[in-house]
């Protein structure tokens, strides 16, 4: 194998236009120069491989057994030179175009939708769509650009930025714990009607922890909800003493309306936690209508 590859370079960019050409003399009209020149350069390139790359023929050019797989990687190199041709026209030119990104309901209804308006002034040539969903969605499969996924690890094989960390608070109306009593203890929660998730069995099951202190009880309540949102109105018509992702009773807290209720103990929700993370294909270069959409989400959810 010759050491000198990358005085091979141009050679195999000559090889992959002469195979999609179709013949030596196609290739060298769409390159300038004369078949005789074309041949050279295959030649030299088979010489160094030490392999017959096409098998010439009166009517066709045929591919060899190492000609089909050196063509395979030859174009691979060229796409890349193409690509990066393009690399100063993702930096220089505006953000445009449509962004496709996936988000789980509650927190791209209540959290990122309400920071759009702004983005889509601020860029007006970008537009968005949002497709909402609690599925695992993959950015190769399902034709989006972004997803942004509730977890504690961000799966192998995508390009993951951190946006938020996700903390869980139980919270009731002043009025239900007038009526019934402020839990000073988990264990109290047993005897309370309680708004949980109600998916899986470990729903019902709140675990909490204070500092080398961990406790875990059952509880029980006459409404059950699997959306964060009905649970927030569930806890605000008196119902019971909700678990609630903080982004959902962040505002009833400050104004009032809801109390958190064990503010002390960490509650480990059994859903819906972890970090906010957007996931995309690790490209070196992003398309700049997605780069601005990540950076300007990261800058907002920081706030």
């Amino acid at each position: 194998m010759h050491d000198d590859y990358l005085g091979l370079l141009p050679d195999m960019a000559v090889f992959v236009r002469v195979v999609e050409a179709g013949s030596f003399s196609a290739a060298a009209r769409q390159l300038g120069t004369t078949p005789s020149a074309v041949s050279r350069q295959i030649g030299r390139l088979e010489n160094a491989l030490g392999a017959r790359l096409l098998e010439r023929t009166t009517r066709k050019l045929r591919l060899s057994e190492p000609g089909r797989a050196v063509l395979t990687r030859a174009q691979d190199m060229v796409s890349a030179a193409r690509a990066v041709m393009a690399v100063p026209n993702e930096f220089m030119e505006a953000p445009r175009g449509l962004v496709r990104i996936s988000i789980p309901n509650a927190f791209g209804r209540q959290v990122v939708h309400p920071t759009l308006p702004a983005f889509l002034a601020r860029y007006p040539e970008v537009d968005i769509q949002l497709v909402l969903t609690d599925r695992d969605v993959d950015p190769f499969d399902d034709d989006v650009d972004l997803v942004l996924r509730l977890t504690e690890t961000p799966p192998p094989g995508l390009a993951a930025r951190p946006l938020l960390r996700i903390q869980h608070v139980l919270a009731a109306t002043p009025a239900y714990l007038a009526e019934h009593g402020t839990p000073a203890h988990p264990r109290e929660l047993a005897r309370h009607s309680c708004i949980y998730l109600g998916e899986t069995p470990d729903d019902a099951r709140w675990q909490f922890k204070r500092d080398a202190e961990v406790a875990t009880v059952s509880v029980r309540g006459r409404y059950v909800a699997n959306h964060s949102g009905v649970r927030l109105e569930g806890a605000l018509a008196h119902l019971g003493i909700a678990c609630l992702p903080l982004f959902t009773a962040r505002a009833a807290i400050a104004e009032g309306r809801l109390l958190q209720v064990l503010p002390d103990w960490d509650f480990r929700a059994p859903a819906y936690r972890g970090t906010a993370w957007l996931l995309y294909p690790p490209k070196r270069h992003l398309a700049p209508k997605v780069r601005v959409l990540i950076d300007y989400l990261a800058t907002q959810l920081a706030q």
